[in-house]
């Protein structure tokens, strides 16, 4: 592999991680082209690292709130973070203890997926991914048609993620694992679609996607010297450099877009590339 594949499988990452269309469809597709098919499945993880640590930078004060109570809460003394009304996930100390326990129940059941799924990651052919492209794009707009429905609907509510809706998230995050679907537009539409804010649903996604990228890696750390050997140090930096930066943009641009609820403009995309894809590979 040489630097300018690496950085460009890295840009692409960091793109398609935040960007409701697919990283793990996109490297695959990318890699085929590429005629990288032999690349082990942990410069894969490496790369969603580098994307982890963007989550990590842009979620920082809702991390450190997270973190403080939960400490408190096994110390068992009040928190003394500041309160935000307008925060639905960790504006107060309950609302921060419903987020706490609602990605320990999501992380579980995406994890239990996941095991699963990825046996089957590696023997998925670009048709495949292609396909998920296609339900991806269907899920976006699926998500369009909910969220109107369910702003109105949740207007003056409070806030929080049940563990009810965390159980449905974690199921759709799992669907994720698989290449063409998208992770944050699946656990995004499962969120709508069980009631969710438009803004809680984009942020929880993105924070319950720490646990389940550290976990991807775990699972593959094994393989870290495969990747050292059949990838090289440099090109490697390079792609995870890369992945971070546009990782960042993307994940500043997305959340914007959550907001204004314009997140189905990606199925104008992933359908005609699907369908592309399913014709021409």
């Amino acid at each position: 592999m040489t630097i300018f594949q690496s950085i460009f499988l890295g840009l692409l990452q960091g793109i398609a991680e935040f960007l409701p269309i697919s990283s793990s469809g996109h490297l695959a597709v990318a890699q085929h082209l590429f005629a990288l098919d032999d690349l082990p499945l942990v410069f894969d993880v490496m790369l969603h690292l580098a994307t982890l640590l963007a989550v990590i930078i842009y979620y920082r004060k809702k991390l450190y709130k997270l973190i403080c109570v939960f400490f408190c809460v096994i110390t068992r003394r009040t928190s003394k973070i500041a309160e935000n009304p307008d925060d639905g996930l960790c504006g107060t100390q309950k609302l921060s203890q419903m987020t706490i326990i609602a990605v320990i129940v999501a992380t579980l059941i995406t994890g239990v997926i996941g095991i699963f799924t990825s046996k089957f990651i590696p023997d998925l052919s670009a048709k495949y991914v292609c396909a998920g492209f296609i339900v991806t794009g269907a899920l976006l707009i699926f998500s369009k048609i909910i969220s109107g429905r369910i702003s109105s609907e949740i207007s003056g509510k409070s806030k929080g993620i049940s563990v009810k809706q965390s159980i449905i998230i974690g199921l759709m995050q799992g669907f994720g694992t698989l290449p063409g679907i998208s992770r944050s537009g699946s656990t995004i539409t499962g969120a709508l679609a069980c009631g969710v804010d438009s803004k809680d649903a984009g942020d929880f996604s993105f924070i319950v996607s720490i646990p389940a990228i550290f976990g991807a890696f775990l699972l593959e750390a094994k393989d870290l010297g495969e990747v050292a050997s059949s990838v090289g140090f440099m090109p490697l930096a390079a792609g995870c450099i890369a992945a971070f930066v546009s990782g960042y943009v993307a994940l500043s641009l997305l959340i914007k877009l959550i907001k204004k609820g314009k997140l189905f403009y990606f199925s104008f995309y992933l359908i005609p590339a699907g369908i592309s894809g399913l014709l021409f590979l």
